[in-house]
């Protein structure tokens, strides 16, 4: 489907894999400039491919191409683990997380800490400092017509907040996002080891800190509860902090890139918003429909057939969250943009027991983001003769996206 530079092997196809199965797909392929990355993926939904396929690259894996069937699968923890989260499988030996890493029941104490630390509550008594975060940076560049947004905006804003809450200095985001990097889009130049170390090296210290004088940040909060009735060991603080880090330096950074790239080409749509603020709430929900970013395995627990497709015990099965929001099954015209789509479901943020616990923080960023950016400014292009540069693999995302407007 694309030239890609292997990072990883290929695999023998498997004997109970049949042959009109077999697509050559990597989710680390980096495509041609001007590829658009929903529509990259969007090409296994073509006419007469499978509703599972099965790829050969990074150590050979299904991919689920149909939404209702990435939202089964997403949500189904007796048939379909969560003990592998990258590719290929032999990664998660190096790099483990909690709780995305567990089943139920033993992800439930770690999850009720992170759903605690990101309660309503608590994102309602942020939305303040998200404000003022937002209402800065743009400030720090409005009058000058011009900015590279991934930059200058989209990693500051989230990731200074994100920072803030756990009490780590704003000065370390480009060491935590470049390991982040190497996680979600790995590109060779560590290894998962290397990249483990590297986390470990920088979070015990602090975690080590925050046990003997805690605080009243969301790391302090997690050390100080309790693991079905006992204190959490420093190995079990590591992972569940390292997987908090992860998600909070990444996943909303790249969603406000892809959506303010879909602005600055859409001036309509735009438009619409300058006009009635009262629309952003209803189109935070269509972006978030439209423009999924994380693609995640899951591991078959038991031999068994699942619509119609034989699967074997330790299958590892690619569930793309932006295959569901794209399906046409599910939405009319899933390509386009429409701020009056009635939302039904999609996996954006997941489904079942490991459904993004920061959702309802996500909304709160992108809601506020877009209220001051086009009051502040309603009309910006794409710098003319650049083209942006987006990154693949298990998170998407824009890495450079300079933006112009008249002051």
């Amino acid at each position: 489907m694309a030239e890609t530079q292997l990072l990883f092997r290929k695999a023998e196809v498997p004997e109970h894999v049949p042959p009109e199965n077999v697509i050559d797909f990597d989710l680390f392929a980096q495509p041609s400039a001007d590829t658009d990355f929903f529509e990259y993926w969007k090409r296994l939904q073509a006419p007469g491919v499978p509703d599972f396929v099965w790829t050969p690259c990074n150590g050979g894996h299904w991919i689920a191409t149909r939404g209702e069937d990435i939202h089964t699968i997403y949500a189904d923890h007796d048939r379909f683990s969560s003990r592998n989260i990258l590719l290929p499988a032999e990664r998660n030996e190096a790099i483990r997380v909690l709780p995305t890493s567990l089943d139920p029941p033993e992800h439930r104490p770690f999850r009720s800490l992170i759903n605690h630390a990101l309660s309503p509550k608590v994102v309602r008594g942020l939305e303040p400092s998200i404000r003022e975060l937002t209402v800065s940076l743009i400030e720090g560049f409005r009058q000058r017509g011009h900015c590279e947004f991934a930059s200058e905006f989209a990693e500051l804003l989230p990731i200074s907040l994100f920072l803030k809450m756990v009490n780590l200095p704003v000065e370390d985001r480009l060491k935590l996002k470049a390991l982040s990097e190497q996680v979600n889009r790995p590109d060779g130049s560590m290894t998962p080891e290397e990249v483990n170390q590297g986390f470990y090296d920088y979070l015990m210290p602090v975690l080590l800190e925050r046990r003997a004088n805690p605080g009243d940040d969301i790391f302090s909060q997690f050390l100080a509860g309790s693991i079905d009735g006992r204190p959490m060991t420093d190995a079990e603080a590591f992972e569940l902090c390292m997987q908090v880090l992860i998600a909070g330096l990444d996943t909303v950074v790249s969603v406000l890139g892809f959506l303010m790239m879909f602005l600055a080409r859409n001036a309509e749509h735009r438009q619409l918003l300058v006009d009635d603020p009262a629309r952003i709430p209803p189109a935070v929900k269509e972006f978030l429909r439209r423009f999924p970013l994380v693609a995640i395995p899951r591991t078959v627990i038991h031999d068994m057939e699942f619509q119609g497709v034989r699967f074997k015990e330790g299958d590892l099965i690619l569930v793309p969250t932006m295959l569901h929001g794209l399906d046409d099954r599910a939405y009319q015209c899933p390509l386009e943009v429409d701020f009056e789509r009635r939302i039904g479901i999609h996996s954006t943020f997941g489904a079942g027991v490991h459904r993004c616990p920061g959702s309802l923080l996500a909304r709160a960023e992108l809601r506020i983001f877009l209220e001051e950016w086009l009051s502040r400014i309603p009309r910006f292009d794409i710098e003319p003769g650049r083209t942006p540069k987006v990154l693949y693999g298990i998170v998407g995302t824009v890495v450079d996206l300079p933006l112009v407007w008249q002051v």
